[in-house]
């Protein structure tokens, strides 16, 4: 990890919204906990030394800003329809490139059936600066589509490109076009339990011929975001933004770390904003009744987790301490204990009072509606999809009515492209006749998303 000074050092902080009162014999315990990291260093929060490399040279061993990253460009014989398509993603990898900062060691990968490296090639990566960008922009125009898809490929060739450079943030971003049809679902799974842990990874869809479930599984594995780009014109600024999203990480590995009492359990832990995120099992054991929970890469932001908690039952009047919850820096070569960032108590506390144990935090009501809505949205397509009109129906209208309770405007938006909304409040809905591709497959991607809790 970066030895950061105390100015450039992001600061964490956790606070626990809960509503801790139970009823005699209560044993759920629900609580949101804000994680916030701010105050990075302006360049991304990572140092940047004198350069370890000359202008044109290639990094055998990390880049100056302790960062790294590989794009995988799909290059499959699909993305030459149209013609377009393969120029968009050029010039969208160019941006991408323009916008990697002076010192990050960086790589492009040309992705088909098999994975070849664009540049700088023979398995290294290159420190970025205005000749190599150059070098690299280059080697895109060089770019062709032919042949057929094999993402699992793509991420192992990342993940070896990746491992090269003694760096903290290590990152990948990846374009498709189509479907992964040259390995098996098994096949694109080991590859992602490979990597999962060793970089993250932001996947997009270009077009409308891929498949949705294999782009968010890609991110969901590796910690990144996923999204649809419909008009490949559009590819440049979303990578763009990727890209500077990517440039602004600080720390990487951040742990979520749950202690427990003897007797409690923990039933779940999920991000639930800025995206749903089920970490519960992912869950690795760390020392008696703790369990650390991967969180991924930090810049300046902030994100919130729903954990629920099941604890014994206690007499009415007493008090216990449900859950120690902690953020925790491990130690880059897995040695001695991790950094300690911040911390956040569970508390739990058992009343008589109906009004204090039967009133629902508004920061947990919140969360669960989100959860539910990015469930019924998934539901409610899948059901589509099969037919079954009565079933989408009733999805999709809870799915609306869960939008509007919650202020998801965006995601209001997105349902009402593929229903008809008749009552939002009541959730009455009806499945449109005609739905755009490219609207039914946006919604499923971005279902996850939420809206912050208004506090």
């Amino acid at each position: 990890m970066a030895n950061f000074s105390k100015s450039q050092a992001p600061r964490f902080s956790v606070d626990v919204y809960q509503n801790e009162y139970l009823p005699e014999g209560g044993r759920e315990v629900n609580a949101i906990v804000t994680v916030t990291s701010t105050g990075g260093g302006t360049t991304g929060g990572m140092p940047i030394p004198a350069p370890v490399a000359a202008p044109g040279r290639y990094a055998t061993g990390g880049g100056a800003a302790d960062a790294a990253v590989v794009i995988m460009v799909d290059c499959s014989g699909s993305m030459d329809y149209p013609p377009t398509k393969m120029r968009n993603a050029r010039d969208a990898t160019a941006a991408a490139i323009d916008t990697v900062r002076d010192g990050v060691a960086f790589a492009v990968i040309a992705g088909t059936h098999k994975a070849v490296e664009v540049f700088p090639g023979n398995g290294r990566l290159a420190t970025a600066d205005p000749v190599t960008r150059a070098e690299a922009k280059d080697a895109l125009r060089r770019l062709g589509a032919a042949g057929g898809t094999a993402i699992g490929t793509w991420l192992r060739l990342a993940d070896r490109l990746l491992g090269t450079a003694e760096v903290s943030i290590r990152h990948g971003i990846l374009l498709t076009d189509g479907r992964n049809e040259h390995e098996t679902p098994e096949e694109l799974r080991a590859a992602l339990d490979a990597c999962a842990g060793r970089f993250t990874c932001d996947a997009r869809g270009v077009g409308t011929d891929w498949e949705v479930k294999e782009v968010t599984g890609i991110a969901s594995a590796l910690l990144g975001t996923a999204d649809i780009v419909a008009n490949p014109a559009e590819l440049s600024a979303d990578f763009t933004q990727m890209m500077a999203t990517a440039m602004r990480k600080e720390v990487a590995d951040v742990h979520l770390r749950l202690w427990t009492p003897v007797g409690a359990e923990v039933v779940f832990v999920k991000q639930v904003a800025p995206t749903v995120e089920d970490l519960t099992d992912r869950r690795t054991e760390a020392g008696p009744r703790s369990g650390d929970y991967p969180t991924g890469s930090w810049g300046d932001e902030s994100r919130d987790y729903h954990v629920c908690l099941r604890v014994p039952a206690a007499e009415i009047g007493q008090e216990m301490l449900a859950a120690r919850v902690s953020l925790v820096l491990p130690q880059p070569d897995g040695q001695g204990p991790p950094t300690p960032l911040s911390q956040g108590l569970v508390r739990a506390v058992w009343t008589t009072d109906m009004t204090a144990s039967t009133s629902m935090n508004p920061q947990v009501a919140h969360y669960t509606g989100q959860a539910e809505l990015a469930q019924v949205i998934q539901q409610g397509m899948d059901a589509r999809k099969s037919g079954d009109v009565e079933g989408a129906t009733a999805k999709l209208g809870r799915a609306v009515q869960l939008a509007n309770v919650s202020g998801n405007k965006d995601t209001a938006k997105l349902l009402a492209k593929v229903v008809d909304v008749v009552d939002a409040a009541a959730g009455t809905v009806r499945l449109k006749a005609k739905v755009a591709e490219a609207d039914e497959m946006t919604l499923e991607t971005r279902s996850t998303k939420t809206v912050r809790v208004k506090k």
